[in-house]
């Protein structure tokens, strides 16, 4: 018999579009999912935190990343619901999915203060990618976030 996952409530989190000097986007390939996707940083909230201090934190968390000048935040909430077969595995089964307050940043230290080995490592390697690129590596529940993701950056670049 199938769960019915539809009364889980969504959990909530940050993401960052880091971009460095030439507008490439940061991307890391998570530890958990062997196959050829990427993500940017993202994260759930700590009680009480406000979106913007978890977003660096997770930034900090997740790439040893703190040189950064916020560029904007997006204004609308962007949300994912996980495949089934995730739901009741991530998070301890406690969310359907992620709704999720983004922020563009500007990345402005030197590349050797990126470090993805950190206390508790999420990803395998990383890289910076053309912002058209972005929908090609995202894993496919993820697709319509980084869909709307590109055209939020690409309005603030042109």
């Amino acid at each position: 018999m199938k769960k019915n996952y539809s009364k889980l409530p969504l959990r909530k989190g940050v993401g960052i579009v880091l971009l460095n000097n030439k507008n490439k986007v940061f991307v890391a390939k998570r530890i958990d999912n062997p196959k050829n996707f990427w993500q940017m940083p993202q994260g759930g909230i700590d009680e009480g935190e406000d979106y913007y201090e978890a977003a660096l934190r997770e930034l900090k968390e997740e790439t040893s990343v703190v040189s950064v000048k916020l560029i904007q935040k997006i204004d609308k909430k962007l949300t994912y619901i996980l495949p089934d077969h995730l739901i009741g595995i991530i998070w301890k089964g406690r969310f359907k999915g992620q709704t999720q307050k983004w922020f563009i940043m500007r990345f402005t230290g030197n590349e050797s203060e990126i470090n993805i080995n950190t206390k508790k490592p999420e990803f395998l390697d990383w890289k910076w990618i053309n912002l058209e690129d972005l929908t090609k590596i995202a894993v496919n529940f993820k697709l319509d976030v980084y869909k709307n993701l590109k055209q939020e950056v690409s309005k603030i670049l042109n």
